[in-house]
C-alpha cells in the first residue's frame, strides 16, 4: 500500500511531501465539489425547462385548438346526440378546458420539484463544511531547531539552492 504521492506507508515524509499530498487532495476535493455542483445545476436546469415546455404547450394548445376543436366537437356532439348547438359548444369547450388544466398539472408538479431541488445550497454547505474542518485543523508542533543550525543559516541555504 503507499500513500497518494506513491512513497510507500509507514516512511517518513519530508514537509514538502506532505504539503505537495496536502495541495493534490485539496484540488481534488475543489474540483469534485464544483463538477457536484454542475451536475445539480444541470438536473434543476432541466426540470425547469421541462417545466416550462409543458407550461407552453398547455397555453399553445387551448389557444390553437379552441376554435377548430370546438366547432369540429360541437357539431360531433350535435350529431351524435340531437341537443341544443349551444349546449354542444359549451361541452366542447369544457373538454379543451380539461386537456389544457391536464397539461398545467403536468407542468406545476415539474416547476415544484425543480424548486425543491437544493443543488446549489447542498454544494455550499458541503464547501462551508469542509472550510470549517479545514480552519479547525491544528498544524503539527514543529521540532526546535538543534543547536547549531541558527533560523539565519536555514534561510542562507534556501536562497541559494533555488
Amino acid at each position: 500500500m503507499s500513500a497518494p504521492d506513491g512513497s510507500p506507508v509507514g516512511t517518513e515524509r519530508s514537509i514538502g511531501q506532505l504539503f505537495a499530498s496536502a495541495t493534490t487532495e485539496m484540488s481534488a476535493l475543489v474540483h469534485d465539489e464544483i463538477a457536484l455542483a454542475k451536475a445539480q445545476l444541470r438536473k434543476d436546469v432541466k426540470r425547469g425547462a421541462t417545466s416550462g415546455g409543458a407550461l407552453s404547450a398547455a397555453g399553445l394548445v387551448l389557444l390553437f385548438s379552441l376554435p377548430m376543436l370546438s366547432f369540429a366537437l360541437a357539431y360531433g356532439i350535435r350529431t351524435w346526440s340531437g341537443w341544443n348547438l349551444a349546449v354542444c359548444f359549451l361541452l366542447s369547450f369544457a373538454a379543451n378546458v380539461l386537456v389544457a388544466g391536464l397539461l398545467a398539472l403536468i407542468g406545476v408538479v415539474f416547476l415544484k420539484k425543480a424548486k425543491k431541488g437544493r443543488g446549489p445550497q447542498k454544494v455550499a454547505a458541503s464547501v462551508k463544511e469542509s472550510a470549517g474542518v479545514l480552519q479547525n485543523a491544528k498544524p503539527h508542533p514543529r521540532p526546535g531547531l538543534p543547536a547549531d543550525r541558527s533560523p539565519e543559516a536555514i534561510e542562507a541555504v534556501a536562497r541559494s539552492s533555488s
